[in-house]
């Protein structure tokens, strides 16, 4: 699918205790400089810095350091703490220093971390906040009611429904909403709708909104009941509690007739507004990313002691196995709290009994499968190509299955904070495809997305359709039953296909997470799940 990098503005809220003592007459004056690695330069560029506070060692900086936040990326920040007498700063002024990731920071709301000095030596702590920057967002939801509308129908009343319409610059209108119709009444209570302040009216509060009553018919052109126009401004009253009508006018009978009141009227019985939660809502609430991989260890990956083969461990250089794991995982285990990543293979003939098995254990520890970290994954695989026989089918829907189990206990939950993420690195073509389309299928009804990462050369055409979701724009189970998936959670990329080169495994890392903030917001909005509220905890220094 098409793909939106989360892209976030953050501010980060410094403040330090316990620093060195640069000064002999006085405390320091410290300030502290924030730089980020650019890895196309391969060094550290400054983001910002704080003011300077004169003459403390415990220092709480009002000025905060502004940062772009791509969830798709591991994105290291370095903070460097300086004594600026005379606000001059350099690196014999330097109090301590501290690295870490934004991934980290956004997972942990408050993070602590020891400073470093230059002879290795700690002292003191720096603390950094993280909070979002961008404008927020809401959702308007309204509540109209018709009140006796003309009756248009020759056997009933009327059907009647509101279309909302914004002029355009040539004079012509565009249709911004059209609700539901109502069978058979004068006095209709619509429901509740949501109307975007963007397209109903383009941002601008004092545009001219027309809103129309039809009455509807299935068999001829809709009749016109009445109309009358407003402003999002004039609606926003309604926020205050005030109730707000107007007279439906219909422009012919109002010609013709001299005594012609309305044709009704339209009330605004009910403005609610709700804010839009954004994935950093979600994060800073909580919310787990859990990751879990899936390794591919069939036989047509070639004999992984030739050189040839896509599971060939060099020395000198990792395989694209290895690359994909280490880009994709080092970003999701930023948001795992434990660093405990589950790692499953399947299409391998397993020890001790040399049976096939499509959900073994990487690390062979059937009671906990969990590795600590990616490096932790990396190795557990790198044993298992050497003691596993690679055979197959491609079989990916147990390991899929598997995930859904504890993703559909999370989902009866209604708190939003456990979501799961599966990495699955293939070469080839799925050999269940009905099993599979049927378990993706149902885990898109729990808080559950799936990465699919192709190596090699293979025709990966049915891969695509697992995330584009084939001719109906979303995945569904046979032509017979067609039970559509509740949402899309695939994200298919190929990695060193021909027809496809990443400039780097950085690149490949971007592309697959880019949808994940979308998918978790998705979710849980549809959920009706709002992020919880939770206590910031100092982590230990």
């Amino acid at each position: 699918m098409a793909t939106s990098m989360c892209v976030s503005h953050l501010y980060l809220r410094l403040s330090c205790t316990d620093l060195r003592d640069a000064d002999i007459t006085s405390k320091s004056d410290p300030v502290v400089v924030v730089t980020q690695y650019d890895r196309f330069e391969d060094k550290y560029t400054e983001v910002g810095r704080t003011e300077i506070v004169r003459n403390t060692l415990n220092p709480s900086f009002v000025k905060p350091v502004r940062i772009n936040y791509h969830f798709e990326e591991v994105q290291k920040v370095l903070f460097r703490v300086y004594d600026a007498d005379d606000g001059e700063i350099d690196e014999l002024s330097t109090l301590g220093s501290a690295e870490t990731t934004l991934g980290t920071i956004v997972g942990s709301i408050v993070t602590t971390l020891p400073l470093v000095q230059n002879d290795n030596k700690k002292r003191g702590t720096i603390t950094i906040v993280a909070e979002e920057t961008s404008e927020i967002q809401e959702e308007y939801y309204f509540t109209f009611t018709g009140r006796n509308l003309d009756k248009k129908d020759f056997l009933g009343k009327s059907d009647p429904y509101l279309l909302f319409e914004c002029p355009l610059p040539n004079g012509e209108y565009r249709t911004t909403y059209k609700t539901k119709h109502i069978v058979n009444t004068l006095d209709p209570d619509w429901s509740e709708i949501c109307l975007s302040f963007e397209n109903l009216c383009g941002a601008r509060e004092d545009q001219e909104i027309r809103v129309s009553c039809y009455d509807y018919d299935d068999d001829s052109a809709d009749d016109l009941i009445g109309m009358f126009t407003t402003t999002w401004k004039e609606m926003m009253k309604a926020r205050r509690g005030l109730k707000i009508s107007w007279e439906c006018i219909s422009p012919k009978k109002k010609m013709k007739k001299k005594n012609y009141i309305n044709s009704g009227r339209i009330f605004l019985r009910k403005l609610r507004v709700e804010k839009i939660h954004s994935f950093m809502d979600y994060l800073y609430g909580g919310c787990q990313i859990h990751f879990t991989v899936g390794i591919d260890f069939t036989g047509s990956n070639g004999d992984p002691r030739e050189p040839s083969s896509l599971h060939f461990i060099d020395p000198s250089k990792p395989n694209d196995y290895m690359r994909a794991l280490v880009a994709v995982g080092n970003v999701c285990e930023q948001y795992d709290s434990d660093k405990l990543i589950p790692a499953f293979g399947f299409g391998a003939k397993v020890p001790p009994n040399n049976e096939v098995s499509h959900e073994f254990p990487v690390n062979f520890n059937s009671t906990n499968p969990y590795c600590s970290g990616i490096a932790g994954v990396a190795a557990a695989y790198q044993t298992a190509i050497q003691t596993v026989t690679l055979w197959g089918p491609t079989n990916v829907a147990p390991i899929i299955n598997h995930v859904a189990k504890f993703a559909k206990d999370a989902g009866q939950s209604e708190m939003a904070n456990h979501y799961y993420v599966l990495l699955l690195i293939t070469d080839g073509e799925i050999s269940d495809m009905d099993e599979t389309i049927q378990a993706i299928i149902e885990a898109s009804y729990f808080p559950m997305s799936i990465i699919i990462v192709g190596v090699g050369s293979a025709n990966f055409s049915n891969m695509k359709d697992l995330d584009r979701g084939g001719s109906y724009g979303m995945l569904y189970s046979s032509e017979s039953s067609k039970r559509f998936a509740e949402r899309d959670i695939v994200q298919f990329v190929p990695f060193s296909h021909p027809d496809r080169q990443f400039a780097s495994a950085e690149d490949l890392a971007k592309e697959v997470l880019a949808e994940i903030p979308d998918q978790v917001v998705g979710y849980y909005r549809g959920k009706k799940l709002r992020p919880m509220r939770r206590v910031a905890t100092q982590p230990p220094v």
